[in-house]
């Protein structure tokens, strides 16, 4: 079960089954809170010390898994104006599920990070809405 964080921001901690061969890693099932379906997954890379966002989806539910390296995430609930920081990959090993309605930017930790989104719709850049990184850090 995970950590409802508020109604639009969800965070789950995910099984790491230990294998001498190599570690197997849980992510979603049909059957989790969280799940709205699926549209695409996909995998983006962001480089230590470099800042990706901000984007806000209207539509599309994010499930974020980061299974290599460290990623820290600056979420603005455009409902509450809440803002979060979290930071998921390495020993915390979690699904981070995120409403639409949500700004979200994210910042890599490590030398080498990866999340996976398995996203509830295709991907529709006319469905998410892009600003400048400026805009929202005066919120963290």
């Amino acid at each position: 079960m995970g950590q409802s964080l508020n109604d639009n921001i969800t965070l789950t901690p995910l099984q790491r089954i230990f294998n001498e061969k190599g570690d197997i890693l849980k992510g979603l099932k049909c059957s989790d809170n969280g799940y709205a379906g699926f549209g695409e997954a996909y995998f983006s890379f962001i480089k230590k010390g470099f800042i990706k966002g901000w984007k806000k989806h209207t539509k599309m539910q994010l499930n974020i898994i980061v299974p290599s390296g460290q990623i820290k995430f600056y979420l603005l609930d455009e409902a509450t104006k809440e803002n979060k920081i979290i930071i998921i990959g390495n020993e915390d090993y979690s699904r981070l599920t995120v409403k639409p309605g949500v700004w979200m930017a994210f910042e890599g930790l490590d030398e080498q990070n990866m999340l996976l989104n398995i996203a509830s719709i295709e991907h529709d850049p006319l469905e998410a809405v892009n600003e400048p990184l400026e805009k929202f850090l005066h919120y963290f």
